[in-house]
């Protein structure tokens, strides 16, 4: 994960044109930058850049090398409109400030959003429309501050229901409405005390997140796993699973081991970020992949090893943005024979050195490890850590430092008017600065929800974090004492943690 950035939109020029670009990757990035549309275009050859293997050196010094020669695109993604401050955005449509998204429209700081429509602030989310601070919910409509729903509509601070609507400040219900913190009211009754709700005012929102928290800690119950139609798996946040150990987040797979944030894989191991790939190990945020080894950002790849940004490639070893290509290493074209031959010669010189196995050490990242997404995962690991292991870290000091205080905004959003827009605001954890986007204003007026007081990605940080747990805990199930293993770390301070059955059972 150290390889998927994870990194503060910035401005940039292409190194190929001047261009003027938008991307994540580090401005002192040791690559050369191209525009997507320059890096898909015919004007350069990736093969120009190839280079003679040397059996006295080390290969990932000299599949480094490689790296810092050949242009990457500074935007991963395609079939794209208005999608310019997105990163990693798929067939999508008018997008701002998201990330590792697929047919989103008019979506503002999503995360891992899949067929969502006119949301903001939502993460790992999968047919979502009018939403707003979801995390890990389906197919929802008009579902606000809520987490694991599933089918509901119109209602607000919700965990763990399923087609429930009208509703609020509820947790484990199934097919309910008119329910506030789960009793159940008459539709008239609902909605007059509903009028005394009111998100508009940040100081009550406050109080409602505070209140939501502590219904986790101490009224809900959370089931050992979050897995949904798995079975003969162990792991969190499963659906469609079969046959899978230690993994997490991943959907439609089976036979799959140590894999993470995925779909519609089979036969895996050692998997981050990718989806339609088979008998394949070691891998992060490849695609449509068969038979492919300790790679990074490649989409059909086939009987490949160690590449990085590879399109539509078989038998490659060792190269870096090719197209199409086959039979080559380190960006070079070798007949079949000579290919299997210094293949052969590479792997045997990496064995003598401890390399072959590996993934890609830290020396080969992309980015600095505190803005990839591993720092959402493992954030226990320090700057030492890396620094040794030959990767880097860097603190970012916003340059453009004047700005509002978020503390100095009105408390509620009937007191906002458009200029808010135009006023850059400085977030109180990061320093960073930020803009409330003409979009997202009218949105949280609409829908009378106050203005967030930090960063964008100290909110999807945060939202996180319930979703990247990758550690289980023994606990004792309330039902029926027996001990499980779930993945809440103690000192999130749930007290009511239930093994499948009795979940079934009492609940689901």
């Amino acid at each position: 994960m150290a390889f998927w950035p994870f990194g503060k939109f910035r401005t940039g020029t292409s190194d190929l044109s001047g261009e003027r670009l938008i991307t994540v990757l580090p401005e002192n990035a040791r690559y050369p930058i191209y525009t997507s549309k320059e890096w898909w275009g015919d004007d350069w050859d990736a093969m120009d850049y190839g280079q003679d293997y040397d059996s006295s050196r080390s290969f990932f010094d000299q599949l480094k090398e490689l790296q810092e020669k050949v242009p990457r695109p500074h935007q991963q993604g395609a079939q794209n409109v208005d999608c310019d401050w997105c990163d990693d955005p798929w067939e999508s449509k008018n997008c701002y400030l998201s990330r590792s998204i697929l047919r989103a429209e008019n979506l503002l700081y999503g995360y891992r959003a899949v067929d969502v429509k006119d949301s903001i602030d939502i993460s790992h989310v999968f047919t979502l429309d009018q939403c707003y601070d979801c995390g890990y919910c389906f197919s929802s409509y008009n579902l606000l501050f809520s987490r694991n729903c599933r089918d509901c509509i119109d209602s607000s601070f919700l965990f763990d229901c399923r087609n429930c609507s009208n509703c609020f400040m509820s947790w484990n219900l199934r097919g309910k409405s008119y329910c506030i913190e789960n009793v159940q009211y008459t539709k008239e009754t609902y909605f007059e005390k509903m009028k005394t709700i009111n998100f508009g005012s940040y100081e009550e929102l406050q109080k409602f997140k505070i209140q939501y928290t502590e219904i986790l800690k101490n009224k809900a119950v959370h089931k050992e796993n979050f897995n949904i139609k798995t079975y003969g798996s162990i792991g969190t946040y499963m659906t469609n699973c079969n046959n899978c150990t230690n993994v997490f987040c991943w959907e439609d797979s089976e036979n799959c081991v140590n894999c993470l944030r995925g779909l519609k894989a089979k036969d895996c191991i050692d998997m981050t970020g990718c989806w339609k790939i088979e008998v394949s190990g070691n891998n992060s945020c490849s695609t449509n992949a068969y038979e492919l080894k300790y790679s990074i950002w490649c989409d059909g790849a086939r009987y490949s090893e160690y590449c990085d940004q590879c399109l539509e490639i078989d038998y490659c070893f060792g190269c870096v943005s090719l197209r199409k290509k086959k039979y080559c290493i380190l960006n070079k074209q070798y007949t079949k024979e000579e290919y299997e031959a210094l293949k052969e010669k590479i792997i045997a010189d990496m064995k003598a050195r401890g390399e072959y196995g590996q993934f890609p050490l830290y020396s080969l990242g992309l980015c600095p490890y505190n803005f990839s997404t591993a720092v959402i995962y493992f954030p226990e690991v320090t700057k030492k850590y890396v620094e040794e292991r030959g990767g880097y870290w860097e603190e970012i000091i916003d340059k453009k430092i004047e700005g509002m205080q978020t503390s100095e905004l009105p408390d509620s959003i009937t007191e906002v008017d458009s200029s808010i827009s135009k006023q850059a605001l400085i977030c109180p954890v990061t320093g960073w600065r930020y803009n409330i986007a003409d979009a997202e204003l009218a949105f949280l007026k609409n829908k009378n929800i106050a203005l967030p007081r930090v960063h964008f990605d100290v909110r999807t940080k945060e939202r996180l974090m319930s979703m990247s747990q990758t550690k289980s805990e023994a606990y004792t199930c309330t039902y029926c004492s027996k001990e499980v293993m779930a993945y809440y770390p103690k000192n999130w301070g749930y007290e009511r943690i239930a093994c499948e059955e009795c979940y079934l059972k009492e609940i689901a």
